[in-house]
């Protein structure tokens, strides 16, 4: 099941904040756009907005079927 599609937009930040989000980023070993999403979630649950939990993606290998033998 693939994930549920997700609405790109452009974003203009200025240069410092992206810095500092990109160190963020890095530290918790996600990309710049996963920080940006997960500080926006943080905030806005501070703010006492309920978002649903994000559909995340299946990782890894599919499973091995029965009876396939290659």
């Amino acid at each position: 099941m693939a994930a549920p599609p997700k609405k790109a937009f452009p974003l203009r930040l200025d240069t410092a904040l992206y810095a500092a989000i990109e160190r963020a980023a890095a530290s918790d070993l996600r990309s710049v756009n996963a920080e940006v999403e997960c500080l926006l979630r943080e905030a806005l649950a501070r703010r006492g907005v309920k978002l649903s939990d994000p559909v995340r993606a299946k990782r890894g290998r599919p499973p091995k079927n029965a009876g396939d033998e290659t």
